[in-house]
């Protein structure tokens, strides 16, 4: 395909991605479906620089006030993530100096949301949150994220996942905290490995991985990952649990769980049952009552912990839509701690950055709820053999930031329910 060419279609997909009507990665996975004649580096290039424009929107968005043409085609230019030469090829002398003169321009004496790229309603609620640590977390969250994988331990040990994927080209070293993980080197293709289609790894998020440690799920016990989703934490506690006992993932979207069956059948678990169920308060629910040995609470959020792979999140989220959400994890923390017997754990989780979505939500639930006993998330991380465990927790919660521990912002509390 020829440069011009490439960079029409690239204005074509921003055209899309900015009317934020659908979530990106789903818009560019379309795209790509309608214009499969694009080789591997041509989706690449336009992928790349679509987010790089989601990233410093407001900025690149400045910049190209002073450009002509289209606005699509300015942003590309200005955000492009292919090669130099495609650049040149593409674009006429008099852009390419219009480029080269835009971004020399200073941002200093322009207003902080030039710097922060945020909607001004998130920018201060993390202002609140983070005080100090507020440009730090900027600064992390305008780049893209890494490649983690958790290892299969039903299959291999992490050494030996580590030895193949190296004679498979894949270089990696374990992650400082999960003792299942490993992060990879730049952006290899995972799924074209031996390593991948033994499911001796998945790709997860280390931090996601920290989530199921959080459960302590044992052999031979009843376990309930009640928004399974995809089901990544689904299979790390699978693993955990050896392959024994039942664990059920439930979760409202059929989709979504049909995405659990390639991986479950790779994995080699097979005390996985995957259930799909009508609200919070479905009948199978009912039935599984005050009987789970550990439950699995990774609630539906903002996603804002994300916004190194999602960052049309801060775009398309509102302060409106995170307060519904908050109804919604309450209704779901209350019905899912009803499955939990006397001395079991409950685990809530989000990959949120909002106290809105996070401490609030236990606090409330452990005033509503004085059968449940709020736990140490560091002790019981410690004990499950993550190192430096304390440096991930705070006032008894688990408390991630991509600045401070390079995962993805994740919160989680656990409970043990009383004994009656």
């Amino acid at each position: 395909m020829t440069p011009k060419a490439l960079f029409t279609l690239c204005d074509e997909l921003l055209h899309e991605v900015l009317r934020f009507s659908s979530p990106t990665d789903a818009v560019v996975s379309a795209f790509f479906r309608r214009n499969r004649m694009l080789g591997m580096r041509e989706r690449h290039a336009l992928a790349e620089t679509v987010y790089a424009v989601l990233r410093e929107r407001l900025r690149l968005q400045y910049l190209a006030k002073s450009g002509t043409g289209a606005l699509e085609r300015r942003l590309s230019i200005l955000a492009w993530q292919g090669t130099e030469a495609y650049l040149r090829a593409a674009t006429t002398e008099v852009e390419q100096k219009w480029a080269a003169t835009a971004k020399l321009l200073s941002l200093k004496s322009q207003s902080e949301s030039l710097r922060h790229n945020l909607p001004d309603w998130l920018a201060e609620a993390l202002k609140k949150e983070m005080g100090n640590d507020f440009w730090p977390l900027i600064e992390s969250l305008s780049k893209s994220a890494g490649l983690d994988l958790r290892v299969n331990t039903l299959l291999v040990k992490r050494e030996t996942a580590q030895a193949t994927l190296a004679e498979e080209g894949i270089l990696t070293e374990p992650t400082p905290y999960s003792p299942t993980g490993l992060r990879a080197r730049g952006k290899p293709t995972l799924n074209l490995t031996e390593c991948f289609k033994r499911g001796e790894v998945e790709v997860q998020d280390e931090g996601s991985q920290l989530l199921a440690l959080l459960t302590e799920a044992k052999r031979g016990e009843m376990v309930v990952d009640f928004c399974a989703g995809a089901g990544g934490k689904t299979l790390a506690l699978g693993a955990m649990m050896r392959n024994t006992g039942r664990l059920y993932a439930f979760d409202v979207s059929a989709h979504r769980l049909a995405a659990l069956k390639p991986r479950l059948a790779r994995s080699g678990l097979s005390n996985v049952y995957p259930a799909g169920i009508s609200h919070e308060r479905d009948e199978r629910i009912k039935r599984l009552s005050g009987k789970i040995d550990r439950v699995l609470v990774d609630a539906p959020c903002s996603g804002l912990g994300t916004l190194r792979r999602n960052p049309d999140l801060k775009w398309r989220q509102t302060p409106e839509g995170v307060a519904e959400l908050t109804v919604k994890q309450r209704a779901i923390l209350d019905s899912a701690a009803r499955l939990v017997k006397a001395g079991g754990q409950l685990v809530y989780a989000t990959c949120s950055l909002l106290d809105a979505e996070n401490e609030s939500i236990a606090q409330a639930f452990s005033e509503a709820h004085p059968e449940f006993e709020l736990l140490n998330a560091a002790e019981v991380l410690a004990r499950q053999k993550v190192e430096d465990a304390e440096s991930l927790c705070r006032n008894n919660y688990l408390r991630l930031w991509p600045h401070r521990h390079g995962t993805d912002g994740f919160f989680a509390a656990v409970w043990r329910r009383r004994a009656a």
